[in-house]
């Protein structure tokens, strides 16, 4: 035990820990300042028996049962990097031994008794969980609410219109998989001119998304809800306005999946309450936790999915004041979906929880 604490270290069971963000967050758990005791891996019946490292440990994954949170209790951590389903489903059953449940699925999300988080924007709302659980937002949301946050915090946001441009790992292994798949299938193509070749070359085989991925661009992400709008556009939506405490704020959102592996991008027309320049606003991202400002177009710097994959921060660029509003801005940020959007913040949800203990 460290001599700085008072009580033994919290133990972290990751349920989930062999699907893609879970094997992000063993890394993220080897490169982080160590806060845990013994820490469980636990995943589905066929993932049962594998053995991964974690903090350079040879750890044996235990099958998603009632047996596999024996032991755990008040002070405990267990995060779920699941389908919704599972969460909804496995959550109760952790709680109800007295850990802290931390969720990275849609599962609990819209539960006014559980705390949606981003640490560099709410941090403290961690504190406030009725049921036990916190919620982690989906990936999009993450990617651009800590710049967005930031800049909240100092003019006040009045407006958000966002446009998303999703990486086929937003869909797991499958989608990553199904990406890999159709580009090796149209490169193996005799390609003409005409519109159809991509969808000729792929056939049947989308995977995951409502069209061919390679080589082309799918105005489509979720399920279809009312009016035409699809499930996670609403939810960014949603997210955002529960995230910076804005219940009534406009905010228009259009997902588009886009063939990159890894690393959403978005671009963003944020309006303030007062008027807002360029260079102000450089100076508050500069600043901002969680992201980084790489802005010279003159230069040919700006963020694209190829530098943020693989690193924590949000990065920001391409920030200009709008041509015809003087409390609007316009920039774009990119984040790794899997790290920034969901592994890396469940991550800091868990550590903050664990400082509660020390």
């Amino acid at each position: 035990m460290s001599p700085h604490r008072s009580a033994p270290a919290p133990a972290l069971a990751v349920v989930g820990a062999t699907g893609a963000v879970g094997t992000i967050l063993l890394q993220i758990l080897s490169q982080r300042a160590d806060v845990w005791g013994d820490i469980r891996l636990i995943a589905s019946s066929r993932s049962a028996g594998r053995v991964l490292a974690v903090r350079g440990e040879e750890t044996e994954v235990l099958a998603l049962t009632e047996d596999a949170f024996e032991g755990l209790g008040a002070g405990d951590v267990v995060l779920f990097l699941t389908p919704a389903e599972v969460s909804a489903h496995w959550a109760p059953v952790a709680t109800a031994r007295g850990a802290v449940v931390v969720d990275q699925s849609a599962a609990f999300r819209e539960d006014p008794e559980v705390p949606l988080v981003v640490p560099e924007v709410n941090g403290h709302a961690v504190r406030s969980r009725p049921r036990g659980i916190v919620a982690g937002p989906d990936c999009v949301t993450a990617a651009m609410i800590a710049a967005v946050g930031a800049l909240h915090a100092e003019y006040g946001l009045a407006e958000l219109a966002v446009s998303s441009y999703q990486a086929a790992s937003r869909s797991g292994r499958a989608g990553a998989e199904a990406l890999r798949r159709q580009l090796t299938q149209v490169a193996g193509s005799p390609l003409g001119e005409l519109p159809g070749d991509v969808r000729r070359a792929v056939g049947e085989d989308t995977g995951p998304f409502a069209a061919p991925l390679a080589l082309n661009v799918v105005p489509w992400s979720g399920e279809l809800r009312a009016d035409g709008w699809s499930s996670h556009e609403l939810a960014v939506r949603a997210e955002t306005r529960r995230i910076l405490g804005l219940d009534s704020l406009p905010v228009a959102v259009t997902c588009v999946q886009v063939p990159v592996v890894t690393g959403h991008s978005l671009t963003v027309r944020a309006r303030f309450e007062r008027e807002v320049a360029a260079a102000p606003a450089r100076e508050v991202l500069e600043a901002a936790p969680g992201v980084v400002l790489v802005d010279d177009p003159a230069a040919g710097e700006f963020p694209t999915p190829a530098d943020a994959a693989g690193t924590d921060p949000a990065w920001v660029g391409r920030l200009r004041s709008s041509l015809d509003d003087p409390r609007a801005l316009e920039f774009f940020v990119c984040a790794d979906n899997l790290r920034k959007g969901a592994a890396l913040n469940a991550a800091q949800i868990s550590e903050l929880i664990a400082g509660e203990f020390a």
